[in-house]
């Protein structure tokens, strides 16, 4: 019996293991913990479901989507400039660019195989397609495991416990589960974010005094 190598090569790619430094990034929510818009799991639960339906993880998933499927390296440089662009913040910018370089540089070391600088999500759907993984179960892999990473950042911020933090991940399933779904049938004219919120704590972040996070 042959077994397909995907899912295995996506838990190791989308491990808190693997080098490319994801814990050190709490993506504004270290700013929404000090100004009390976030104060407990419930809060939590809510600010990343917003993330996952109208913000950043939505976004993000639909960046990978276009990369894996972009025909050639000007259409993939068109989707990680656009990446880019759509960074509302420093702190973001150089969250997305500087894990997408730790990611090339170590999938290219150890896969074999060249792959540009590239912002994460694009960086991830690029190596998708490069190994010929499959595209769906690469996004609600990618999904699931940027929401369990914001999880694990706001457990060393807030009073939620490993149980309580894993009921969230549960909790949050069915979105993460869409927002792969939509990505698969979404371009990069379906682009759009309305978490203002956490997009502005992002930017609070820049020059907040006391600071555990890089964003």
């Amino acid at each position: 019996m042959s077994i397909n190598p995907g899912p295995v090569v996506l838990l190791q790619w989308l491990s808190p293991a693997y080098p490319v430094g994801a814990f050190a990034w709490s993506h504004g929510l270290e700013t929404a913990v000090a100004r009390k818009e976030v104060t407990d799991g419930a809060g939590l639960e809510a600010w990343l479901g917003d993330l996952l339906l109208f913000g950043s993880a939505r976004t993000d998933a639909i960046l990978l989507a276009a990369a894996c499927r972009a025909k050639d390296m000007a259409a993939l440089a068109e989707v990680d400039a656009t990446a880019r662009a759509f960074a509302p913040s420093r702190e973001r910018l150089a969250e997305t660019v500087e894990q997408g370089a730790a990611f090339c540089r170590a999938t290219s070391e150890v896969w074999g195989g060249s792959l540009p600088r590239l912002s994460y999500p694009v960086a991830v759907g690029r190596a998708a397609c490069m190994h010929g993984l499959a595209l769906d179960l690469t996004l609600h892999m990618f999904t699931h495991a940027f929401v369990s990473n914001l999880i694990s950042a706001a457990q060393r911020l807030l009073p939620v416990g490993q149980i309580e933090g894993q009921r969230i991940l549960k909790n949050l399933g069915p979105l993460v589960s869409d927002a792969a779904k939509n990505a698969l049938t979404s371009d990069l004219s379906s682009l759009s974010s309305a978490c203002f919120a956490a997009d502005v704590a992002s930017m609070v972040h820049e020059t907040q005094y006391s600071r555990i996070y890089r964003s």
